[in-house]
């Protein structure tokens, strides 16, 4: 079996195992997953044209900064912090006082870095008004690393690019399909290569892979089902 099949062949595993996933979650949104591990709330299975505005688009940029390095569910927290201050939108993001952004801020850790870099990223939002950011644009903002970059063109622009996350190395290192220091970028390539160059194939492999991730693989020695 080629590389490129046993990849599809995965994603169908997984997805026959966890169902459409509906990431990236949007607090105002009424739909629930209630096949997810943790959060569950916000999600839209088969809905793949959220986010539909830019109050919704910009808030899925505001997630991909916060969820860096730590659970989306400490994320959701300081994105719920921002919008009781009614601060989900750019121009009230940046007129916050700095240390009461921080104190919003502070449950999804690393909260000196994050305020700055939600600032940062508040600014080129305005810049860019309703233009779609090249993925060499996204990486010179400061704050704006290749998995945040990918994550804000997938999910907030529906631009077909693969995110690939600590998990994503875990899994398929481990089934053999990559090596455990492959580079970023190696790993990308695996994934464009050998998928349909298709946004709801890339959301829904994305996530379901941090679902199965979440429950499978957060500790060694790994307890894996046969998915190849």
């Amino acid at each position: 079996m080629t590389e490129e099949n046993q990849l599809i062949q995965v994603y169908r595993k997984l997805y026959q195992l966890y169902g459409p996933q509906g990431w990236w979650p949007l607090m105002d949104w009424e739909g629930k997953n209630p096949r997810k591990s943790g959060s569950s709330r916000g999600y839209h299975p088969l809905n793949y044209s959220l986010p539909e505005n830019s109050r919704q688009r910009f808030e899925v940029i505001l997630g991909s900064i916060l969820t860096q390095n730590t659970a989306w569910t400490s994320a959701e927290k300081a994105l719920w912090n921002l919008k009781n201050l009614d601060a989900v939108h750019p121009q009230s993001l940046l007129q916050l006082e700095t240390e009461i952004l921080k104190e919003a801020v502070r449950p999804a850790g690393f909260f000196n870095q994050k305020s700055v870099y939600l600032q940062n990223i508040s600014r080129f939002f305005l810049e860019l008004e309703d233009n779609v950011p090249s993925r060499k644009e996204l990486l010179e903002v400061k704050g704006v690393g290749n998995e945040t970059a990918d994550s804000i063109l997938l999910y907030a622009y529906h631009q077909p690019q693969f995110v690939v996350d600590n998990y994503t190395k875990r899994i398929f290192s481990h089934l053999g399909f990559v090596k455990e220091n492959s580079s970023y970028s190696e790993v990308k390539d695996l994934f464009e290569r050998c998928l349909p160059r298709s946004v709801p194939i890339y959301q829904e492999y994305h996530a379901l892979i941090v679902e199965h991730a979440k429950r499978y693989y957060q500790k060694k020695p790994y307890t894996e089902i046969h998915l190849i």
